[in-house]
């Protein structure tokens, strides 16, 4: 019987150790993500959006880019910026209740 416990609690750390590399691994791989550039199609597929709203991001300076030989670049870091800098949640109230 004891030996039953004994592996019990050998698994249960193993499960453990296991969703620790997960989470970091997760974590490393948004961390390369937010590095990682994107053209005009994943974005306007991603903010569904359209092509003149994506203009007006770039003309008004909403959203930064990159421009290679009239093709436009995007980092995902960025997307997500403004994505939370615009976060609206309308169940939130200012004097702190709900």
């Amino acid at each position: 019987m004891t030996e039953i416990i004994d592996l019990i609690l050998a698994l249960s750390q193993d499960i453990k150790d296991l969703k620790a590399r997960i989470e970091l691994l997760r974590q490393s791989r948004a961390e390369v993500l937010k590095d990682t550039w994107i053209d005009n199609q994943d974005v306007l597929q991603t903010l569904r959006i359209s092509k003149r709203t994506l203009q007006t991001f770039r003309t008004n300076g909403i959203l930064p880019y990159s421009k290679i030989k009239g093709k436009f670049y995007y980092k995902v870091a960025d997307i997500e910026q403004l994505l939370q800098d615009n976060y609206y949640n309308h169940n939130f109230k200012y004097n702190g209740g709900k």
